[in-house]
């Protein structure tokens, strides 16, 4: 309380001060002084603490006017010399419109980046920019801004083109560049150089301080008092639990105030949390920083005067103001910027710019962000500027990195991540590197914060601690720095650019130098690794740098010079680490088929071996730049390709090849995961580009320099193979071997990876440079591959292929040429299918298939051959030819050291033994074979007449061995293995390759001009075969069909003698079948030509039959009978907002509600929803028993929520696994009464009468007896007796079973527990009443859902609702048998009382707030209490006839008192039908109007009226006929199971009214006039009719989920301006919108949690309970998610209805492509509200997925 009172105090000792102060007199003297800056900080010594910081709880209201009039007041009428808002205006009159937008982007505001013209991602464009621009037409990419960067229209460097949207677009007059100084006078100039130098001196002056107890000189106080302030900073090392615990107990403040000051520390990075005398506050640091040292560094705490506070939080205002006055010209923006950068007197780094920069990790975040702000409006928004500010920032690169490091604060309030706007403009980044050597500087600076290496110098990243790997994280940033610099490739280069960028690549070198074989393994023998190796690092730094590399081998792609001199460093710097790679090395001669080859000996297996090798593939990729620029044959002599030796080249890329090989083998199993990891990231598409890839073209580069026998020994050696093949009789020794069965396996293993190997050496020429093709063949080929494996979305072929640093594929300029697009439906997603003609492009070995890829794509490749009655084999596809420097490659294929392993591998096939060659491995020779034929194809068709092709590989295969072993030819043995019964799968292949092998000869015997004539004889050599092979098909074929028909004729056989012997069981459910079809489908009644009546006494009887069911748990069948044991179905009851008219009102306390009268707003109703699964009711309570013990045990285990709430009676339906929450009784039809009985209206309002009277007199005999009113009663009673047939005081038997009872009680209190939200109490008197409102509730609801879907009524609802329905009808009518009597006959007396008057009933409402359907419903099913007591024989079918008509008057009177003054349309003159109901209803609305008078208006049109009353009664006869039909069992007529004309008449009919409504009003006029009289003299007709509560007009419009805008980003842009209305103006980090109310809210934070039942909940659950009764839909805005709440344990995610053009959704907004919504999906969403089915969804999903179980959904 101290505390305000002197906040009061203040105000009034300076308000005199504060009134007599002028600014402009001030300023008037400000002009006059000498020394300027000591007069201005005088005036903010005297009134900077004044006006901030005078108490614990700063005003920003009364601090900011204040600051407004006495501060910077004088300091605008200085700068203009004259009212500041003229001469403002002014200077914005003078000034060009800037053409850049600059505007600055909120968090979570949409952000647009064109995939065609921006010059790389980092170009975005505002909503509004983009809208204007040309870039909405192309293909562009929508993300959220992460906030803080800003706007690029208008910079055309950003875009290639279309730079300017409409707005930004540059007046042809201003072309000229002039100096924006020139409009202002030299006056003006001076004295705003004066202002912004003090003020922007202050300001940094303040920010960067870091005494806490005195200010800088000339800022002290006049009086100084002894008040601080207590001031917790933020870090991002602490959590929110922790600051909240930490400052509950320091601050002793209630959890919600910490919880507030938190999230303020969090936003603005510091915030007082006590103000006192010095001694109070210290005290609270020192626990502050007890409590936080345990774990880490302690919170940062300072104790600060608090005039020091003040002076900074001015400073703040000055830099906002600074900003803002800027803003009105350009001109002041210049001499700001002249001003930051002009350097102080200290020489060096002393400009205001680099003060701020450099002391940035000392500031708190709320400083930052505003001077980042200001550095962006002013700095970045001139031009010339920027580039000056772009030198500073780089000159002083490698402290402010450090700094960074140092910093725990994230990247983004860092001062480094203004790189991002200065480095990736082209001109500016070529300037740096040229001037201040940038790229060197960054890459330095990245090599010297990874300190840790090995011996040899390489980075080791062994021993790797949490410190560590946060730096680590940091020093990432820096890579993409450097990508920004490289991101645009120089177009031409100055020597200047080529002397730097080429020193750039030096350091480049040296990273990689240490990069080069570090974390290298060995493989473990004996024992499994005891400690997995660290290996992600490493793998992170390859990724992060897999762009850097890429793109450095582009930009020397686009100079000779550059290309050759980096060229040459690479190499240089492979030799040197060669050198350091002696490990002990001893050469060794290997020779084979008569070649020899002098190489080192070195097992993979026993040596330390590396799969990092950045050097080498960086020369790789160079090597194939030479190639691709054709540098190679134009200047051979600039390059050393002599001085290469191609072993080395190829050492390290084959052992790293062998070492996947050999873990495929399962060789390194003991070396544990890490090793798996590394060899499937060395594969993966994000490394593969610069690993996999590099790897196997330096294989191709070293082979094609080499003797293909010598490059084959080699990796035979390497392999650990050689011994194998090399032995003279290797075809047979092999074979004899009786090695250990493990080593068997992994040699096979090792062959297959080899020849899978040397496919990919010659194969693989896709990469433009080693084959001659263009960039997009390769994409082509990738693709045609992924989706040979299956149709694929576009997202997953996206995922499947590599993107470049812009992330782009480079997919959608080819994917229409190989692929055809197939829409999605309501599910699922749109897929590429691959179109046919691509087919044969599909290689079974393609280079990036993994294992499981090849064995898939292999799978449905003959699938689809199969089902096109093609030749199964699958033969390598053509491939385009080599490029000159690797020609030499395909002679691999016809070298001797390959056939002769092609030769043992045949050789063993042709006599297996002890399995030492596998079917895989001969498939590879195959391939390979194939290979070498179709390269000699191609080289015969190419090649001209007087060209000898030298390639022969059909000679080398027919040629025999040599003489001493004669062995086979290849030829002889593949005929040989034509006929081998075990090779069947292999036929098609091998027959293919003699087929091709054929033709070839046939080609080399041609000459040119007989070529034509006998090419057809080849033709027929090969239909030969063809014929062959068909008729051997048709033959399998045939055998197949035989054996298929004898199995099912045998099938059929078994299946006919089995119900032969089980005859009486088929007969059995053969009825039940029978018995369960729903009621509604026989359509035979009685008398088969009645009509069909379903109430009333000439209602028709239903068909008497049994009715038997089965209980889904015991299996056991039951007839349902009344004194049978108790059947019951599976029901979900819940509240509901659904059909609500009216979502404001607010929710009724539970305790005293009074639900007998349902308001015809509906604004909560009771749903029962049912899965139709019937059991035995004690079959159920054995199961609900065994569930709830299971949830005893699981709570003892761990905590966790299930898909059910146990404790809330909820199971899972024990068959389909529906959420339920109780279980409704089957009861049996009612018997057809034979009552005489029927009297007339008058009559039974007589009986009726009486019946009431009778029973108030005997409830009232119930009540404890209160003198002095007795006497008065008796007189009443004495004048009207009871009739004889009513006995009051009879008790009638129940006719249920103990069972059937117990289970009518448990429904009922399920319901009213349910639908009021209360305890279980069965004796409580609104049991039934629940029940009745539960079942209106829902034939309403079901009725609303088939007039949305547009289906009849009868006949199209499942039957699991169609039982729902009849159950809840027969149990209304009994469930009075459960409770008190007289409670519900008190009931029944209320309910006709708001019919029939009755002055013995107070406070009945008023007809205008009744629903008509629920007091049908509840009089109906109440009336059998009073029936049971009455024995005169009267009809219960007449009474409810009665009440019907009664109802049906009501509602229409009700619609005439709400239906709107008509529309104006043409009198529609209608036939002589209509205008009887025309002249009847105007006699009706003119009496009504007698009794109110002047509150209805005046009609004229009959035939509107007539239109209202029957379009609004519709609903409410469609529902009477579902209930009575459900309730009497009697069948529908079939015109109400089609949507065909005439449906009023029939209706009408099976409800026995007339089809003239009017008819009932006027037949019984006498009767009913003086119940309208009563209807309408109640008070609150008038009183809602004037305005005074809730009109509802008929017939009620179903609800909808509210609309939602076709173009996603609409939505984004909406939720990036909604601010979380608890803290104060902040943006909310998960925005969130309910789709069924439209609000939206602050989800997901502690700012808006409020308390319900004692429980913090989120803002979405507390909007639940208040929108729709505890479940809820809501859109996540910025996630694009669906999500589903019901109650506060439950919820799940669901796909949203946005797509984009290709068909899928993009959770997380992660691809950016546009979406769009799409109705279907939206109306399916709708459909389960509709439905009620949300919460039986999240049942399904979290039992689908457990993950959901554990999130806390309530906190959302």
């Amino acid at each position: 309380m101290a505390a305000a009172e002197s906040d009061r105090e203040v105000p009034s000792a300076l308000c005199t001060e504060f009134l007599n102060f002028s600014a402009k007199d001030t300023a008037s003297k400000w002009l006059q002084v000498t020394d300027l800056y000591k007069e201005v900080y005088q005036h903010l010594a005297r009134y900077v603490p004044k006006i901030y910081c005078l108490g614990p709880n700063l005003n920003p209201q009364s601090e900011d006017l204040l600051a407004q009039l006495l501060l910077q007041a004088p300091l605008e009428w200085y700068l203009c010399g004259e009212d500041p808002s003229t001469g403002l205006a002014k200077l914005e009159q003078n000034n060009q419109p800037s053409q850049l937008c600059g505007h600055v982007f909120r968090v979570g505001e949409p952000t647009y980046s064109c995939r065609e013209c921006a010059a790389d991602p980092t170009c975005v464009l505002c909503m509004q920019c983009f809208l204007g621009s040309v870039h909405k037409e192309h293909r562009y990419r929508m993300t959220t801004s992460g906030g803080g960067g800003f706007c690029d229209c208008g910079d055309t460097e950003a875009w290639k083109k279309g730079p300017y949207c409409q707005k930004h677009e540059p007046n042809i007059s201003d072309s000229c560049q002039e100096d924006p100084l020139a409009h202002l006078s030299t006056d003006m100039i001076a004295r705003c150089y004066n202002v912004f130098s003090i003020v922007l001196k202050y300001a940094v002056d303040m920010l960067t301080w870091d005494k806490e107890d005195e200010l800088p000189p000339g800022l002290e106080p006049p009086d100084r008092g002894d008040t601080y302030y207590c001031m917790l900073f933020n870090d991002e090392v602490h959590t929110y639990e922790q600051v909240i615990y930490t400052l509950q107990k320091a601050v002793n403040c209630t959890q919600k105030e910490a919880v507030s000051f938190a999230t303020t520390v969090d936003r603005d990075g510091r915030k007082s949390v006590r103000f006192g005398d010095f001694a109070f506050c210290e005290q609270a640091k020192s626990v502050i920083v007890r409590n936080t040292s345990r774990q880490s560094k302690p919170l940062r705490v300072q104790v600060m005067h608090s005039s020091v506070v003040a002076h900074q939080c001015f400073a703040l205002k000055a830099l906002h103001w600074l900003g803002h006055v800027i803003g009105y010209s350009d001109a002041l923006r210049r001499i700001l910027c002249q001003v930051g950068l002009e350097r102080g007197p200290e020489g060096e780094n002393s400009s205001l710019v680099d003060t701020l920069m450099l002391c940035d990790s000392k500031m708190w975040k709320g400083a930052r962000n505003v001077y980042h702000q200001l550095f962006m409006s002013s700095l970045l928004m001139d031009l010339k500027y920027k580039k000056l500010f772009a030198i500073r920032f780089a000159k002083n690169y490698r402290r402010l990195q450090t700094d960074f490091m140092e910093d725990d604060h994230e990247r983004v309030v860092s001062v480094t991540s203004l790189s991002v706007q200065l480095f990736t403009v082209p001109t500016m980044a070529r300037m740096l590197i040229t001037e201040e050597n940038l790229m060197t500087t960054i890459i330095r600076t990245f090599v010297d914060h990874l300190r840790h290496r090995d011996l040899q110098g390489r980075f080791q990243f062994e021993r790797y601690t949490a410190q560590q790997a946060f730096k680590f994280r940091r020093v990432q940033s820096l890579i993409g720095d450097l990508k920004y610099v490289l991101i645009s490739r120089p177009t031409e280069w100055s020597d200047q650019l080529r002397e730097k960028f080429l020193e750039g690549l030096d350091t480049f070198l040296e990273l990689f130098k240490c990069m080069q074989g570090m974390d290298p393994v060995v493989r473990q023998v004996g024992q499994h690794i005891e400690m997995e190796p660290e290996w992600e690092a490493a793998f992170t730094l390859q990724m992060k740098l897999t762009h850097i590399i890429s793109m450095m081998q582009e930009w020397c792609a686009t100079d000779e010079r550059v290309l050759i001199e980096a060229y040459k460093k690479c190499l240089t710097a492979l030799t040197h680490c060669h050198s350091g790679f002696t490990d002990g090395e001893q050469p060794i001669t290997l020779s084979m088929c008569g070649h020899s080859v002098d190489t080192i000996r070195y097992c993979v297996s026993q040596e330390k071996v590396s799969i990092h090798l950045p050097v080498s593939r960086l020369l790789a990729g160079l090597h194939v730049l030479l190639s691709k620029m054709e540098v190679a044959y134009r200047f051979p002599e600039q390059l050393p390709l002599s001085e290469l030796s191609p072993p080395m080249l190829i050492e390290h890329p084959l052992r790293c090849l062998v070492l996947c090989a050999q873990v495929h083998a399962g060789m390194w199993r003991r070396n544990g995961f890490s090793l798996v990891n590394q060899i499937y990231y060395y594969h993966n598409v994000k490394c593969r580009v610069e690993m996999f890839d590099k790897d196997l073209i330096m294989l191709q580069a070293g082979a094609s320099m080499m003797d293909p026998n010598h490059f084959l020994m080699i990796v035979l050696s390497r392999f650990e193979l050689y011994h194998i093949f090399s032995s003279a009789d290797c075809r047979k020794r092999y074979n004899r071997e009786n090695t250990n069965k493990d080593v068997v396996q992994q040699n096979n293993t090792l062959i297959e990876e080899m020849l899978h190997l040397i496919m990919m050496v010659v194969g693989e020429r896709f990469e433009a440079g080693v084959g001659q093709v263009e960039g997009c063949d390769e994409i082509k080929r990738e693709i045609i591959h992924q989706l040979c494996i299956r149709p694929m979305a576009h997202s997953e072929l996206v995922k499947a292929l590599p993107e470049n640093e812009n992330k782009e594929t480079g997919m959608e300029r080819v994917i229409d040429c190989v692929a055809s697009f197939k829409k999605p439906g309501v599910t699922g997603r749109g897929l590429y299918e691959l179109r046919p003609e691509c087919a044969k492009q599909f290689n079974l070995y393609f280079h990036h298939y993994s294992r499981a890829d090849q064995s898939k794509a292999e799978e449905a490749q003959r699938k689809l051959k199969r089902q096109n009655g093609e030749d199964m084999a699958l033969p390598p596809p053509m491939l385009p030819p080599f490029s000159p420097l690797f020609a030499s490659l395909v002679n691999i294929l016809q070298c001797d050291v390959l056939l002769g392993m092609l030769g043992a591998v045949l050789q063993w096939a042709v006599e297996p033994s002890g399995g030492h060659w596998s079917e895989s491995m001969l498939q590879r020779v195959l391939h390979l074979i194939g290979m070498g034929l179709l390269e000699e194809q191609q080289q015969l068709e190419n090649s001209s007449e007087d060209h000898d092709v030298s390639f022969n590989f059909t000679l080398k295969i027919s040629r025999p061995g040599e003489a001493p072993s004669n062995t086979a030819s290849i030829l002889a043995l593949l005929e040989n293995l034509q006929n081998a019964p075990h090779l069947e799968v292999h036929k098609d292949m091998i027959r293919w390759i003699l087929k091709t092998v054929a033709s070839i000869k046939t080609m080399r015997e041609l000459t040119a001009s007989t070529y034509t004539v006998t090419a057809s004889g080849s033709h027929g050599q090969e239909e030969m075969v063809c014929d062959k092979d068909k008729a051997e098909r048709k033959r399998k074929a045939e055998m197949a069909r035989l054996r298929r028909e004898k199995i099912m004729a045998q099938m059929s056989e078994m299946q006919r003698h089995f119900i032969n012997e089980n005859k009486e069981l088929f007969q059995q459910s053969l009825e039940e079948l029978d018995a369960s079809t729903s009621t509604s489908l026989e359509h035979s009644p009685t008398s088969s030509d009645a009509a069909l009546v379903c109430v009333g006494p000439r209602r028709s009887r239903p068909r008497e039959k049994r009715q038997v069911v089965t209980c889904i748990l015991c299996q056991e069948e039951q007839e349902i009978r009344a004194d049978s044991k108790a059947m019951v179905l599976a029901a979900f009851v819940q509240r509901s907002t659904v059909m609500s008219k009216n979502r404001k009102r607010p929710p009724h306390d539970p305790e005293n509600y009074d639900p007998l009268f349902m308001h015809p707003d509906l604004s909560f109703g009771t749903h029962t929803g049912s899965c139709g699964h019937i059991m035995h009711s004690h079959c159920w309570q054995r199961y609900f028993e065994a569930v709830q013990a299971k949830e005893q045990r699981r709570q003892q285990r761990l905590r966790v929520h299930t898909s059910y709430d146990v404790g809330n009676g909820e199971f899972l339906c024990p068959l389909c696994e529906c959420l339920s929450n109780t279980v409704i009784p089957l009861l049996p039809g009612p018997k057809g009464s034979n009552s005489c009985e029927q009297p007339g209206l008058g009559q039974w309002l007589k009986i009726s009468g009486q019946q009431i009277q009778a029973m108030h007199s005997a409830h009232r005999k119930l009540q404890p007896v209160s003198v002095g009113v007795d006497a008065v009663d008796e007189t009443v009673e004495e004048g009207c007796p009871a009739p004889e047939s009513f006995r009051i005081d009879y008790t009638p038997m129940s006719p249920y079973s103990s069972t059937i009872k117990e289970m009518l009680t448990t429904f009922g209190t399920a319901t009213y527990k349910a639908g009021l939200k209360v305890h279980p109490n069965e004796q409580d008197p609104r049991v039934p009443i629940m029940c009745w409102g539960s079942c209106a509730y829902t034939i309403q609801s079901i009725e609303r859902l088939l007039v949305d879907e547009e289906k009849p009524l009868f006949g199209s609802l499942p039957c699991r609702q169609d039982d729902c329905l009849s159950s809840l009808a027969r149990f209304g009518s009994a469930c009075w048998t459960a409770a008190s009597q007289p409670s519900v006959q008190g009931h029944y007396i209320r309910l006709v009382a708001a019919l029939i008057p009755d002055p013995q009933v107070e406070t009945s409402p008023c007809i205008l707030d009744i629903d008509m359907l629920h007091l049908l419903v509840s009089v109906v099913l109440s009336y059998g209490s009073v029936h049971s007591q009455d024995s005169s024989g009267l009809s219960v079918d007449a009474v409810q006839l009665h009440f019907f008509h009664l109802i049906t008057v009501a509602h229409m009177v009700q619609m005439l008192l709400t239906s709107g003054p008509e529309e104006v349309t043409m009198e529609q003159e209608s036939g002589g039908a209509e205008r009887e109901e025309e002249e009847d209803i105007c006699a009706l609305y003119n009496t009504l109007r007698t009794h109110l008078g002047s509150s209805l208006p005046e009609v004229c049109s009959g035939w509107h009226l007539w239109r209202c009353v029957k379009t609004g009664i519709l609903p409410y006869l469609r529902g009477a006929a579902l209930f009575f039909h459900h309730l009497n069992g009697v069948p529908t007529p079939p015109e109400l199971h089609a949507l065909c004309p005439g449906q009023w008449e029939v209706l009408c009919g099976y409800l026995s009214l007339p089809s003239n409504l009017l008819q009932l009003y006027h037949s019984q006029k006498v009767l009913l006039e003086p119940l309208l009289h009563g209807w309408c003299s109640h008070p609150g007709v008038r009183q809602t009719l004037q305005g005074g509560g809730v009109l509802v007009s008929f017939p009620r419009e179903s609800n909808s989920l509210i609309d939602l805008p076709d173009d996603y980003s609409a939505l984004i842009n909406q939720a990036s301006s909604f601010t979380c209305p608890k803290s104060g103006g902040d943006k909310s980090r998960a925005p969130t919108l309910c789709l069924v109310c439209g609000s939206m809210l602050c989800s997901q934070s502690y700012c808006c949690q409020t308390e319900l039942d004692g429980e913090d909940v989120g803002a979405c659950t507390a909007h639940t309970f208040a929108c729709g009764a505890g479940v809820g839909i809501f859109l996540r805005v910025r996630e694009s998610q669906v999500l589903f709440l019901a109650g506060k344990t439950k919820g799940c995610f669901y796909a949203p209805p946005y797509l984009d053009d290709y068909g899928e959704t993009d959770q997380g907004l992660r691809r950016g492509n546009p979406l769009h919504l799409c109705r279907q999906r939206y109306r399916k969403i709708q459909k389960l509200w509709r439905q009620h089915s949300v919460t039986e969804e999240i049942g399904h999903a979290q039992e689908a997925n457990q993950t959901l179980v554990g999130i806390d959904w309530q906190h959302l």
